[in-house]
C-alpha cells in the first residue's frame, strides 16, 4: 500500500469516526467550553436562576427568554424571533457551574410582524453605519483614483519603457503592468483607510481560483500569447524574409499577437498561430543571401563521364550569376539500367538574382552544352529476346541503343514559330523577382495600424 493511500485511509476513517460519533464531538467541546462561576460556594438553584436571567435580559433576542431551575436542572421557556437565539440560550445555560442538564422549551415566533421586526432593526443600524462610513468611504476612493491615475499617467510615457523593451510589444506589456500594479497598491491603501484588509485576500483568493479556471478555458488563447511575447523578443524572421513554417512557405507579412501572416508565391495569406511557430522548425532562405541550388542530369552510359563533368562544371563557372565562392560542384549521382546521372550544384546570391530562375537557366545552359559537345541525353531502351533469332540479329538480341543523332531530328522552325527576342530574354533571365515582395509592401502599407511585434531595428536571435 502506497503512502497516498494510506493517508486516505487515515482521512476516511476520521470522517467515520465523526459521523458516527457525533456525540462525543459535543462532549468534548462542551468540556473544552469556560464555566461561568457564581460565587466560591456551590450555587444554588435560585443562583442560577437569578444569574441566568441576568445573562437573557443584557442580551438581544434573549429578553423574552425565562429559565426555571429545579436541582440543577435548567428549563429554558419563552419566544425568540430566530431558532439561533434558542440554541445561543442553551449553550450559555449549560456553561453555568452548578448546571446539571437543560431542557429547552423555547418557542420560534411565527408571526409576521414580529420576525421583521429585527430585520429592519439590523437594516437600520447597518444604514446609519452605511451613513456614519460615506466619509471615509469618499476618502478611500479619492486615494484609490488618485494612485491609479498616477500609474496610469507613468506608464502613458514613451521614454523609460522604450528604453528598457526591446520592442513596442514588449514595452506595452510592462506598462499595462504598470497600471495594475498602482491599481493594486491603490486598493490596499483604500481597504487599510477603511479597515478592511482582510478583504483584499479573500478577493485575491477569490481572483486566483477564477484565474485559473479562466487559463485552463483557453489554454490555446494564453498559449499563443506567451509565444508571441518570446517570438516577438527572439525575432527569428523580419518582414518581407521567405521563410518555410510546418510545411508553409511565404514571405512574412506580420507577426500579431496571435498568428503569424505569410504570403506565398500565389499571393495568397497564410495565418500560422504563434504556439506553432514557436514549437515549429523554421527555415529562413533571406537571412544568408548566397544559397545553392542543386539539380540533376542523366547522360549516356557509354558517355566519357569526366568529359561530362568538367563541361558541366566549365558550363556552371560560365554562367554570370553563378558565384565564384563558393564554387560550383559536380559529381555522379547514381548509376541507372541506361543513363549515369550527374549532380551539380552551384551557388547564387539572392540580392540580385532570382533562385528559381537562376537554377532553370542552370539546366537549360548545361543541358544545351552537353548537347552541343556529342553527349547523347538517354532516353528508355528496351531489349527484345526473340527464340529463334533472324541473321541479322547477334545472339537472339536486338537493342535499340542508337546514338543521339541517329534517332533524332533537329525539329525545323517556320516563320510562325520563330520566337521573338524580347521573349527569349524574359525566359533566360535571372534577376530577383520582386512582384510578391511588391505585393508585401501594400499589405503591409495598408493596414499601418496593425500591430505587428516585428521590427526592422530590433535585435533578433542572432544580433
Amino acid at each position: 500500500m502506497t503512502w497516498v493511500a494510506r493517508i486516505a485511509l487515515c482521512i476516511l476513517f476520521g470522517l467515520a469516526a465523526i459521523v458516527l460519533n457525533p456525540t462525543s464531538m459535543r462532549a468534548q467541546e462542551e468540556m473544552t467550553a469556560p464555566v461561568i462561576e457564581t460565587n466560591d460556594e456551590a450555587p444554588s438553584d435560585s443562583e442560577i436562576d437569578q444569574r441566568l436571567e441576568g445573562i437573557f435580559d443584557e442580551i438581544d433576542g434573549l429578553q423574552n427568554v425565562h429559565a426555571t431551575v429545579a436541582a440543577g436542572v435548567v428549563t429554558l421557556t419563552g419566544e425568540v424571533n430566530e431558532q439561533q437565539y434558542a440554541e445561543k440560550a442553551a449553550t450559555l445555560a449549560k456553561r453555568v457551574d452548578g448546571v446539571v442538564a437543560v431542557n429547552n422549551e423555547i418557542i420560534e415566533q411565527t408571526a409576521v410582524t414580529e420576525r421583521l421586526v429585527p430585520v429592519l432593526g439590523r437594516f437600520e443600524k447597518r444604514l446609519g453605519q452605511a451613513v456614519d462610513y460615506l466619509p471615509l468611504v469618499m476618502i478611500a476612493v479619492a486615494v484609490w483614483l488618485c494612485v491609479s491615475a498616477f500609474g496610469w499617467f507613468i506608464a502613458s510615457r514613451c521614454r523609460p519603457w522604450s528604453w528598457l523593451a526591446p520592442n513596442a510589444f514588449i514595452s506595452e506589456l510592462i506598462r499595462q503592468f504598470v497600471r495594475i500594479v498602482f491599481l493594486v497598491i491603490g486598493a490596499v491603501l483604500a481597504l487599510d483607510i477603511l479597515g478592511a484588509t482582510a478583504v483584499l485576500g479573500t478577493i485575491l483568493g477569490a481572483a486566483g481560483i477564477v484565474g485559473l479556471a479562466i487559463g485552463f478555458a483557453v489554454r490555446d488563447t494564453v498559449e499563443n500569447y506567451i509565444a508571441s511575447i518570446l517570438l516577438s523578443i527572439r525575432q527569428p524572421f523580419q518582414p518581407k524574409e521567405l521563410v518555410h513554417i510546418d510545411g508553409f512557405e511565404g514571405h512574412v507579412i506580420r507577426l500579431t499577437s496571435r498568428a503569424t501572416i505569410l504570403m506565398d508565391r500565389d499571393g495568397n495569406h497564410i495565418r500560422i498561430p504563434n504556439a506553432t511557430v514557436f514549437k515549429s522548425k523554421i527555415v529562413n532562405y533571406s537571412r544568408n543571401p548566397e544559397r545553392r541550388f542543386t539539380f540533376e542530369l542523366g547522360v549516356d552510359a557509354d558517355s566519357v563521364l569526366e568529359d561530362a563533368l568538367a563541361i558541366c562544371l566549365e558550363e556552371l563557372r560560365c554562367l554570370e550569376f553563378v558565384l565564384d565562392d563558393p564554387a560550383p560542384a559536380a559529381w555522379i549521382e547514381a548509376v541507372g539500367d541506361s543513363n549515369v546521372v550527374i549532380g551539380l550544384a552551384g551557388w547564387v546570391d539572392q540580392t540580385y538574382s532570382n533562385f528559381v530562375k537562376a537554377r532553370s537557366e542552370s539546366i537549360r545552359r548545361v543541358k544545351l552544352r552537353l548537347e552541343e559537345s556529342g553527349f547523347a541525353l538517354p532516353e528508355p531502351i528496351y531489349r527484345l529476346r526473340f527464340d529463334n533469332a533472324p541473321s541479322g540479329v547477334v545472339g537472339g538480341v536486338a537493342s535499340t541503343r542508337t546514338s543521339l543523332k541517329s534517332r533524332r531530328e533537329t525539329p525545323q522552325r517556320t516563320s510562325g514559330e520563330v520566337v521573338s527576342a524580347k521573349a527569349s530574354d524574359a525566359a533566360t533571365d535571372t534577376t530577383v523577382d520582386k512582384s510578391v515582395v511588391k505585393k508585401v509592401d501594400e499589405e503591409r502599407a495598408r493596414d499601418k495600424n496593425a500591430n505587428d511585434l516585428l521590427s526592422d531595428q530590433a535585435n533578433d536571435e542572432l544580433g
